[in-house]
């Protein structure tokens, strides 16, 4: 039976057709928790790796059965392409399945606060530093990353220890990864304010995040391959990172908008939750 129902729930970055895709734990996720409605904010379908062989089990299609099927029992499902899988970008503003295509879209919480909701990679050219040389480092440093990542986790599931993402370790201690999310993170903020909104939703990057940034408070729900989180809306218009672990939710970071004040918590590993305010802490989650 499906748990916690919540009004909104982002999910990108999931990378269907990709090997290191945990299609297994989003489909629990997806099974075990209802929702108003879902933002598949790109990169859902890994058209690159694809090209390149790819790898597609039972699991990635049964992904896109249970989005299918949500959306047939009345959850209305939008669908924003990113850059791996750009050919939807071709069937824009098309209902395809109940499904909702579009480039981006403007979500109304239940407290009123306005969010642009697009992909972010609108924002590549503002932060982008570095030459193809570098570029194609950069991928083939990558792929090694998920490779150790997952030959990692294995041997913590012999021992019986939870899913823990090496790669979104290393990747914040690697300085010149960590200069380019702050610089898309400000890119992204920066956006959603000259435009008059409240905040921007997005992904991309791969590194969840909930924070305020010059006034504008930036949400990035992560991805599926690395961090296995999800941006969520409680029915009071909060939001809400969750990561999605042994069959359980566990809340990441979260806004509580009473006195005007929004504080994150950190979970750490032991489940002991530290109180930090967002406008001064990136949560240190999980990038392409």
């Amino acid at each position: 039976m499906a748990s916690s129902p919540f009004r909104s729930l982002w999910i990108s970055d999931v990378h269907l057709g990709f090997r290191e895709c945990k299609a297994e734990f989003l489909l629990e996720f997806l099974r075990q928790n209802d929702c108003q409605q879902i933002y598949l904010v790109g990169d859902l379908i890994d058209f690159w790796s694809l090209q390149r062989g790819g790898r597609w089990p039972a699991a990635h299609s049964e992904v896109l059965k249970t989005l299918l099927a949500k959306a047939r029992a009345g959850v209305r499902v939008v669908y924003i392409p990113g850059n791996h899988d750009e050919v939807a970008r071709d069937y824009l503003d098309l209902r395809i399945g109940g499904v909702e295509i579009v480039q981006e879209t403007v979500h109304i919480t239940a407290n009123g606060r306005r969010f642009l909701v697009m992909h972010g990679d609108e924002c590549d050219n503002a932060v982008r530093c570095s030459g193809p040389l570098l570029h194609g480092l950069g991928d083939w440093a990558y792929d090694l990353l998920l490779f150790a990542n997952r030959w990692y986790n294995r041997w913590r599931r012999r021992w019986n220890h939870p899913y823990w993402s090496l790669a979104s370790f290393l990747k914040q201690r690697i300085g010149q990864a960590a200069a380019y999310i702050a610089r898309f993170e400000t890119a992204a903020a920066h956006e959603a304010a000259r435009r008059g909104l409240d905040g921007v939703i997005c992904g991309h990057i791969h590194h969840a995040a909930l924070r305020e940034i010059n006034g504008v408070l930036y949400c990035n729900d992560g991805d599926w391959v690395e961090s296995c989180t999800a941006l969520v809306e409680r029915t009071n218009g909060a939001l809400e990172i969750l990561r999605w672990d042994h069959q359980q939710a566990i809340v990441m970071a979260k806004e509580s908008c009473s006195a005007g004040a929004r504080l994150g918590y950190w979970l750490s590993s032991d489940e002991e939750s530290r109180p930090t305010t967002l406008s001064k802490r990136r949560l240190p989650l999980g990038f392409e």
